[in-house]
């Protein structure tokens, strides 16, 4: 499986993003799909996840209300929107597939992540 992620770049204070990420496999309708960030110095952390129907989402504390996750099953895309961004928002974005199919419980951690994107850089100025 491989994860090609695209977007993101400099913004503003406020000011608006959308990363998003292609998986290779047809499969990709059946793997619950999650963001991480990592920020220099910072470990990677979570940031949004939706599983593989889609029909529901979980956030960090951090961007619940700014973010918004989604996935287009018939594209094999997931896109995060950013929204309302903040410098400490900036970090490399990253996109990760599910370890297993079908899981409905949403994970927050890397650990449970089988397959990862090569990261997009999102930078925020004050």
């Amino acid at each position: 499986v491989q994860l090609q992620a695209s977007g993101g770049g400099l913004v503003q204070t406020g000011g608006s993003l959308r990363v998003s990420c292609v998986f290779s496999e047809h499969t990709f309708s059946t793997y619950g799909m999650a963001w991480f960030r990592q920020a220099p110095g910072k470990e990677r952390e979570f940031v949004a996840a939706i599983p593989w129907n889609g029909d529901n989402s979980f956030y960090s504390t951090s961007v619940r209300g700014r973010f918004t996750i989604s996935r287009d099953n018939a594209k094999n895309l997931v896109t995060l929107y950013m929204n309302g961004l903040k410098p400490e928002d900036t970090a490399v974005y990253y996109c990760a597939a599910d370890k297993s199919p079908y899981r409905t419980v949403l994970r927050t951690n890397p650990a449970d992540y089988g397959s990862w994107g090569q990261g997009t850089l999102v930078t925020v100025s004050s």
